[in-house]
């Protein structure tokens, strides 16, 4: 009788050491890649999708982007200026915080910012984003977007996926083969899957993504960079970057 997969043992002594090299390495990219590099950016990201970060990673593929625990890039870069890998470099750490990236480049410093202030990409919500705004089904014949196009540009929802909807809480019906919500007239009042800062969950963004109602944006938001040249460390805000992108 084959053995069971379940009780199969496995060494914790070769899984930590495992993972000690896993940061010994990235220690030693950062403190080796640095010095060849004119800036390097500390950025956050919004909604992280592997798929969007990939293609920034194809875009960018002559700058070097590293992720990982904030307490081991910022130690690999020097929390005091006897640590620091490069002159100026520690006052970038206080900044390697929370869900943040490393970013390290020769182009200049204004072509990176401008890059990150126009890559924004909408998609789908996760359980646990918060909604950016409300979303109300209208009463009446149900249409493929749940109203966010004229009716005369959409198309009645598929009565198959009826079922569904009142599983997820909708109280629809079917009328002559059509999705109802209501008063087939449209009277009355429609079915509000969010509203604007909802958290949301599993049942709101299959609703959503019923409808096609993306709330999700992918979005990279500087925070900070260091320059070789002058060993000066920049400060962005948040602000400024949507001001600018807004101009």
């Amino acid at each position: 009788m084959p053995k069971s997969k379940r009780a199969k043992v496995f060494n914790l002594t070769q899984v930590s050491k495992k993972t000690r090299e896993h940061k010994d390495k990235l220690f030693s990219n950062i403190r080796d890649t640095v010095p060849e590099y004119q800036h390097c950016f500390v950025f956050s990201v919004n909604n992280m999708r592997n798929n969007y970060l990939k293609d920034v990673r194809h875009e960018l593929s002559d700058c070097r982007i590293f992720f990982g625990k904030t307490k081991l890039m910022a130690k690999a870069l020097g929390q005091t200026p006897e640590e620091a890998i490069a002159p100026g470099i520690e006052k970038l750490t206080r900044h390697l915080s929370g869900n943040v990236g490393m970013l390290l480049t020769n182009r200049p410093a204004e072509t990176i910012i401008d890059y990150f202030e126009k890559l924004h990409h909408v998609d789908f919500a996760r359980a646990g984003v918060t909604a950016s705004r409300t979303f109300t089904i209208p009463s009446g014949v149900v249409y493929a977007t749940g109203g966010e196009v004229p009716e005369d540009y959409d198309v009645p929802l598929e009565h198959s996926i009826e079922p569904e909807l009142r599983k997820l809480g909708v109280p629809t019906r079917l009328v002559k083969g059509k999705v109802v919500l209501g008063e087939e007239s449209g009277e009355g009042e429609g079915y509000t899957v969010c509203k604007e800062g909802d958290v949301l969950d599993g049942r709101q963004t299959r609703l959503l993504k019923i409808f096609s109602v993306c709330l999700s944006e992918f979005k990279v938001q500087v925070l900070a960079y260091w320059s070789a040249a002058s060993g000066e460390v920049t400060e962005l805000e948040a602000d400024a970057m949507e001001e600018d992108k807004d101009d």
